[in-house]
């Protein structure tokens, strides 16, 4: 199957509109996984011809992905990635944590975004920043799939390298995904010390599920009406 090539139509969109100089594209991965962190990347590309077949990661073979990460931080303009870990999505609920890893991944950006461009269709980012969503932004819009592909090949070396201190779970084959290896293992061991505790998974698991947490506790519920107050872009 073939895809379209992303484009910069979005971002010439928006510094049209509001005469943004410098727009981020934002993507996340990690969100789904019973493991490990979520991870935000924030890439700055201006409007230069993309790397020949930068898409979206989940459309690149792994061996595509890796050499694309590699040619990447010599071509983008910058990038920063974000993360919060399994810990603060237990505290906080995963909106609160991916807003968490996003403002952390800008902030590190040496160049502050007038404009963010988030894959996706709901803004977990909000105010002050001015964003724009994009359902399959990763596809369409080159700075995202740069901010894809840069975000999915961290993770995953982390959690590979996370997981030879817990080989049974497989986290360099799953990243912390479900997958049957990390079930069987969970079923036998229970929940390493990466595990998310807030997550359904473990209501499968009747010999763990004493240890389940409640997820979004009311103190968390500010920081995700924080994301909401974003601008029309």
């Amino acid at each position: 199957m073939t895809y379209e090539p992303p484009t910069h139509a979005v971002e010439r969109s928006i510094r049209a509109k509001t005469g943004a100089r410098t727009v981020a594209g934002i993507d996340e991965v990690g969100r789904g996984a019973w493991a490990g962190p979520v991870t935000v990347c924030a890439a700055v590309t201006g409007l230069r011809r993309p790397p020949e077949g930068l898409t979206d990661s989940k459309l690149l073979t792994p061996r595509r992905r890796a050499a694309l990460a590699a040619e990447l931080p010599g071509w983008v303009t910058a990038y920063a990635i974000g993360e919060a870990d399994h810990r603060e999505i237990d505290e906080l609920g995963m909106t609160a944590a991916l807003r968490l890893a996003a403002v952390r991944a800008l902030d590190a950006l040496p160049v502050k975004p007038d404009a963010v461009i988030l894959d996706g269709k709901h803004d977990y980012l909000g105010a002050p920043w001015r964003v724009r969503t994009v359902i399959k932004g990763d596809q369409s819009c080159v700075c995202v799939a740069a901010a894809s592909v840069l975000a999915k090949e961290h993770r995953d070396a982390q959690m590979a390298e996370l997981g030879t201190e817990y080989p049974a779970y497989a986290f360099a084959d799953n990243a912390g995904y479900p997958s049957p290896v990390h079930r069987a293992a969970l079923e036998e061991r229970g929940p390493s010390a990466l595990h998310r505790l807030s997550w359904a998974y473990l209501d499968a698991l009747p010999r763990w599920r004493h240890l389940k947490r409640p997820r979004t506790p009311p103190e968390a519920a500010a920081l995700q009406a924080a994301g909401q107050l974003g601008f029309d872009l």
